[in-house]
């Protein structure tokens, strides 16, 4: 018999999946298992909710959401061994989808239950971000970050930046609307991306670090990236007219994208992202050469930001 927390975000999926969820639960405690909710009406209580119970010395971590859950999750498992569940009532659920997991939700339920049973878990590399000096999110002490799937630092950061910045309207249109804004206003930013092997200084327009493959619901930046080899994917898009990027968005979702020579991949263990100062006479707008890093979709810390792949860094319940 295990101990289990249980970390849910009932908006995940927009809220319609409260009987897949409870029959996914229904499924641990049949099996015997003490399951524990914890409690949190903020993200920062639900960080530090799960560090708590990882001090308490639960046998396992379930997230019930998306991959912005799963985020949460990661951020107080990674490193300690203990195993994490992942019962997927997101939109995307990109992590679940690329470790190959159950997404139907009882099913999810009954997989973490058999893999509890038998003390089986799948070892998987993360993520490890650094920035400093301040870190502006709870559940990041020292200024440090784990993402399983992507981290986006160019174009689509800077559209998770400006929906996020917008109250109306409402869900995806409001994404949308935020991709039509970055478009017309597009302006390329200056980067120096620091490899084990290279120093790359040049403009782009999109700059992504993948563990595994893909984001946003489906979209495979980093097309090649698995999260068993011990390395990053670095993707780099040099400046493209915007109807080329629009053509470009749906061979993303196949990860064709990768053979337009505008887009450059590169397998690294360690990249260092920057900004550099543009030229005097680049367009520029307030605040414009400073780009926030999204991971797993959650908002993380202006660049510079270097990130670090850490072999076996998770253990998941699969």
């Amino acid at each position: 018999m295990s101990t289990v927390a249980v970390l849910r975000n009932p908006t995940a999926g927009r809220g319609r999946q409260k009987d897949g969820v409870t029959a996914a639960l229904r499924a641990l405690a049949e099996a015997g298992h003490v399951v524990k909710t914890l409690d949190a009406t903020t993200r920062d209580e639900a960080a530090a909710a799960c560090r708590q119970a990882v001090a308490d010395g639960v046998d396992a971590l379930v997230v019930v959401g998306g991959d912005g859950t799963v985020h949460l999750g990661l951020q107080a498992v990674a490193g300690t061994g203990v195993g994490l569940g992942v019962v997927p009532t997101g939109t995307g659920n990109d992590f679940a989808r690329s470790l190959g997991l159950p997404l139907e939700l009882a099913a999810a339920g009954r997989a973490i239950a058999r893999a509890l049973d038998e003390d089986r878990r799948t070892t998987v590399d993360l993520a490890r971000i650094t920035a400093g000096p301040e870190p502006e999110r709870a559940g990041a002490p020292g200024g440090t970050w784990w993402f399983g799937a992507v981290l986006a630092a160019g174009f689509d950061a800077l559209v998770n930046e400006r929906a996020n910045a917008m109250r109306w309207p409402k869900g995806r249109r409001r994404y949308d609307l935020a991709v039509l804004a970055e478009l017309i206003s597009m302006d390329p930013r200056h980067y120096r991306v620091t490899l084990d092997d290279r120093v790359l200084e040049q403009p782009a327009c999109l700059v992504a670090v993948g563990n595994t493959p893909s984001y946003g619901g489906g979209l495979r930046m980093c097309p090649d990236a698995q999260p068993t080899d011990g390395l990053l994917d670095v993707i780099v898009a040099d400046p493209v007219s915007r109807l080329t990027l629009i053509r470009l968005y749906p061979s993303v979702f196949r990860g064709a994208h990768v053979r337009h020579p505008a887009v450059h991949s590169f397998r690294t263990r360690t990249v260092t992202l920057e900004t550099l100062p543009r030229p005097a006479t680049a367009r520029r707008r307030p605040g414009a050469d400073v780009i926030v890093g999204y991971a797993d979709g959650e908002r993380i810390h202006p660049l510079p930001l270097t990130v670090t792949a850490v072999p076996g860094a998770l253990q998941v319940l699969a």
